[in-house]
């Protein structure tokens, strides 16, 4: 463990600020991606980092710190996506949609980067979330119907029409 984690278990406010600032950008573009909002992602951001450096002790080392911050802004993110009742769709009862790409053109396309960051944020909040936690975050399905409190079908069944539905809004962005 560095000495600034160190520092920052004595309640040292120096090495707050200086952890603060290594992984601020990182954590506040983890809890945009999921929220889609930056005003609540600045709110979440500052409620995640009071809690870790509150909980610190319990940050053990068997993985990186910086992996251990990106859970709690993660657990945040969900945790107020929650909060403004985000409903994710009943797979069990709706299976998954057969995507088909009838049209070669469509594996050609290339986009660019903002295209598709703004495509993202078009997405519906239950999709964009999977979408992000999935791809963007790398957690497997069954990580994210944990931290979801949903069936692993119904994250894949999400995943399946966010993709869906992103490559509609980019072909119709052309």
């Amino acid at each position: 463990m560095t000495a600034t984690l160190e520092r920052c278990k004595q309640g040292d406010r120096q090495a707050q600020f200086e952890i603060y600032q290594q992984y601020s950008k990182a954590m506040f573009n983890v809890a945009v991606r999921i929220v889609n909002s930056l005003e609540e992602a600045e709110d979440i951001l500052q409620e995640a980092f009071l809690n870790a450096f509150r909980n610190i002790e319990k940050f053990n080392g068997s993985s990186t710190f910086g992996a251990w911050l990106k859970r709690i802004v993660v657990n945040h993110s969900i945790n107020h996506l929650k909060k403004r009742r985000l409903d994710f769709v009943d797979t069990e009862s709706h299976p998954i949609d057969q995507v088909k790409d009838e049209s070669p053109v469509d594996n050609e396309l290339i986009y660019n980067i903002d295209k598709i960051r703004e495509a993202i944020q078009l997405l519906p909040n239950g999709y964009r979330t999977i979408f992000s936690l999935y791809l963007l975050e790398g957690y497997d399905h069954n990580e994210i119907s944990e931290i979801l409190d949903i069936s692993v079908s119904a994250s894949k069944s999400q995943y399946s029409r966010a993709k869906k539905k992103l490559k509609d809004i980019l072909s119709a962005s052309l």
